[in-house]
């Protein structure tokens, strides 16, 4: 590690250490407090992780009122927002993870309403660069890359109505009497995010090299944790439509297949990310066999629409009346 490399962590750490005994002589003790604790889980030291203990005590904060609640996500967001250190931004980021998964409703509540200023991005990180020196360089398109996967994480829940780690999302019976009873373009909606998900998981930093340290290392764990749950809700998804194919138009099948496109794009780097952990041999087999029933499917509409077109007599008063698969149907005039 070079001298100046070594300069500017230790001024990091002195730097948190001033901002510690700021907020122990401020006068706001309640929020000072809140800070504090933010402060201590997300330190500028470069290589280890946010403590049990650390994330314990944020998580703590979701215990008490919705001030308290309030005042920390405030605190994490202008801690997150205000720092140029791409392992600050990164402790962040892994905290708002272990809320999302971890936390109480009021904290997972603070976090969602949170004012989405700046654009596209709420947690505006989509031009986050730390150059301090090339490694930095390269750990700013993790911090991207990973805001990015708790911003899809979220708009997963308020999609489906609740969160991949909630109670909710453990009961099936549930869920698959909620997905029976929704529309298909809903259900359609509902896999699109969940397939952009998979897509953004793919679009990983190729620095892979850097997941010999533990903080990315443990970060991409924690994805992998989340991508093995949004399969599950990918399958249930793709379950109900493969029942409803018949009834499907032919623009909702096409809708329907790029889906299945998407997600089977993204596998192989999804692959090579997580080194095949959480593979779920299941859903490529399901993804296969309605992929290849939605095709043919989808060709015999084609062929209908043809034939329909084509037995008319271009004024109206022929009709084609579609009454069964390929090779069979009654032409009324």
């Amino acid at each position: 590690m070079g001298c100046q490399k070594k300069l500017r962590i230790v001024l990091g750490i002195l730097k948190d250490k001033a901002s510690l005994i700021k907020t122990t002589l401020s006068t706001k003790r309640h929020k000072s407090s809140v800070r504090g604790v933010i402060l201590r889980a997300t330190t500028h030291g470069p290589y280890a992780l946010p403590s049990d203990n650390r994330i314990a005590a944020v998580i703590a904060l979701g215990h008490g009122s919705r001030a308290t609640a309030c005042a920390c996500i405030q605190a994490l967001m202008d801690r997150l927002h205000r720092t140029s250190n791409a392992y600050v931004a990164l402790k962040c980021l892994y905290t708002i993870h272990n809320i999302i998964g971890r936390g109480s409703f009021i904290l997972k509540d603070q976090l969602s309403v949170y004012p989405c200023s700046g654009g596209r991005n709420f947690l505006n990180l989509s031009m986050f660069r730390d150059d301090s020196d090339p490694e930095m360089w390269e750990m700013s398109s993790w911090v991207r890359w990973y805001a990015g996967v708790l911003e899809l994480n979220l708009m997963i829940s308020g999609v489906i109505g609740y969160h991949l780690y909630s109670s909710s999302a453990k009961n099936d019976r549930n869920k698959k009497d909620k997905l029976m009873a929704l529309w298909n373009s809903d259900l359609l909606n509902e896999l699109d995010v969940l397939v952009d998900f998979a897509e953004h998981v793919g679009n990983a930093p190729h620095s892979l090299y850097l997941q010999r340290k533990s903080l990315v290392y443990e970060v991409v764990r924690s994805v992998s944790e989340n991508y093995r749950l949004v399969q599950h809700e990918i399958s249930l998804r793709v379950a109900e439509l493969g029942l409803r194919m018949m009834s499907l138009s032919f623009g909702e099948c096409t809708r329907f297949l790029n889906s299945f496109n998407r997600f089977e794009d993204c596998k192989d780097r999804i692959s090579v990310l997580l080194v095949n952990r959480n593979r779920n041999d299941d859903l490529r087999d399901l993804v296969q066999e309605t992929k290849a029933k939605l095709v043919v499917i989808m060709e015999e509409k084609k062929e209908w629409k043809m034939l329909s077109i084509t037995m008319g007599d271009g004024d109206g008063s022929s009709n084609l009346t579609l009454l069964a698969p390929r090779g069979r149907w009654v032409v009324g005039f």
